[in-house]
């Protein structure tokens, strides 16, 4: 199983985008500081994930997240608290 996930830091106002197969150990990692990205925006609080059966199929719907059409997607679907308008 693969996860993509969206990340939201308040400090930051910030939102990142990954993909894992142990949700739980990255967003670890990505909180003690061990990601340069996103080191500055510590905490980071996971606010979307989706699972699928290949990485291939992950990697593709991680693409889209980043691009600026999966940009305007999570700014339409994905709210998570604290974020400013």
């Amino acid at each position: 199983m693969f996860y993509v996930y969206v990340l939201y830091s308040t400090i930051a106002d910030a939102f990142y985008v990954g993909l894992t197969s142990n949700l739980e150990r990255r967003l670890k990692e990505h909180n003690e500081k061990k990601n340069v990205s996103t080191k500055k925006g510590v905490p980071w609080k996971v606010v979307h994930s989706e699972v699928f059966e290949t990485r291939p199929e992950a990697r593709k719907r991680e693409k889209y997240l980043k691009s600026a059409a999966g940009r305007r997607w999570r700014k339409q679907n994905i709210r998570p608290r604290g974020a400013t308008e």
